[in-house]
């Protein structure tokens, strides 16, 4: 049986409502992974700045003690 122009307009606007719901679910998901992906270089940063500073810590007192073994 043929759809009247009436059916066909509401199944396509049907079909749009749907795929624009579909588009705002993937937007939201792919947002989603964004700000953990960022979260997580965040805190890889950071870890990786504290191994920094103490690695630079520890090379600091050890010329510090050099230094100190020379002058005695």
């Amino acid at each position: 049986m043929a759809q009247t122009k009436a059916q066909r307009s509401a199944t396509a606007k049907k079909a749009a409502a749907t795929r624009k719901r579909n588009a705002a679910k993937k937007s939201a998901q792919d947002l989603k992974g964004s700000a953990h992906t960022t979260g997580r270089g965040v805190t890889d940063l950071a870890k990786a700045a504290g191994s920094t500073a103490q690695s630079a810590a520890k090379s600091v007192a050890k010329r510090a003690d050099a230094a100190r073994r020379r002058f005695s």
